[in-house]
């Protein structure tokens, strides 16, 4: 059964996300604030199917640490699910993706409307002046830049290995970052077919201010996502019908450990 709801999961979640974009393409024509509503509507119906098919349910705490305006939120990345969930509880955001994702027809579109931030990784320095650009442009816009300070998924109680960049980002943009902790890889776990039904958590946490030499700032950020994503695996086996993966989890850290 389990199996079975995955792939309908699956087979939905592309099929309407095609379906959506094709629907909703005569925003291209329209300026990108007016179209912008396309995105988080994508979102909630992807959501929905989530929760119907799949079984996965939200819980979202610290909403009140999301300060107005520009800022970045700096993310967990465990999933594919944190792509598509978290679109909503932003004002006017903006990713800061890999450029390959531009040349996806119909997707990359989107992406290019909607003013999403590429960044090319085999042209290192003129990729991070270009993104810096970009991203000065976005906060000057008020909006909230999000990132995956990791840089690619990574399973739910690996060992973090965050990159240094978004240091240099918080200490020339001079704003906010909001760091953000979730437990969505115990429900979706990266690179698997299968999705377990569950209540994913988020939990937004205290803004770091700007103003912080670039270590300091890296430490306490990597300190703050680490210690509440823990803190939510943990209460994850809680639940009463645990997620499996917590089995993995134990499993990889016994491996790190010894």
């Amino acid at each position: 059964m389990l199996l079975l709801r995955s792939t309908l999961f699956q087979v939905l979640f592309y099929f309407v996300t095609l379906v959506l974009m094709i629907l909703f393409s005569p925003v291209m024509l329209l300026p990108r604030r007016w179209g912008w509503w396309v995105v988080p509507t994508w979102s909630r119906i992807l959501q929905l199917l989530m929760r119907v098919f799949a079984g996965i349910r939200v819980e979202v705490r610290g909403k009140e640490n999301l300060p107005e305006g520009g800022f970045i939120a700096a993310m967990k990345h465990q999933s594919a699910w944190e792509t598509v969930a978290m679109i909503p509880l932003f004002t006017s955001p903006t990713f800061i993706l890999k450029r390959e994702l531009r040349w996806i027809p119909i997707f990359g579109w989107y992406t290019a409307k909607f003013k999403q931030i590429p960044i090319n990784r085999g042209k290192r320095s003129e990729a991070l002046a270009a993104m810096m650009e970009a991203a000065k442009e976005a906060i000057a816009e008020k909006r909230q830049i999000l990132i995956f300070p990791e840089g690619t998924r990574r399973p739910a109680g690996a060992e973090p290995k965050y990159k240094f960049g978004i240091a240099h980002l918080y200490r020339d943009l001079k704003c906010p970052v909001v760091p953000i902790a979730h437990n969505a890889g115990l429900y979706w776990p990266r690179s698997s077919w299968t999705v377990h039904p569950g209540t994913v958590i988020v939990e937004i946490l205290p803004p770091i201010e700007a103003g912080l030499k670039p270590d300091a700032f890296y430490q306490r950020m990597v300190s703050d996502i680490e210690t509440a994503s823990d803190r939510l695996l943990e209460e994850a086996r809680q639940a009463r019908r645990p997620s499996p993966v917590l089995d993995q989890v134990d499993a990889r850290r016994q491996a790190q450990a010894g």
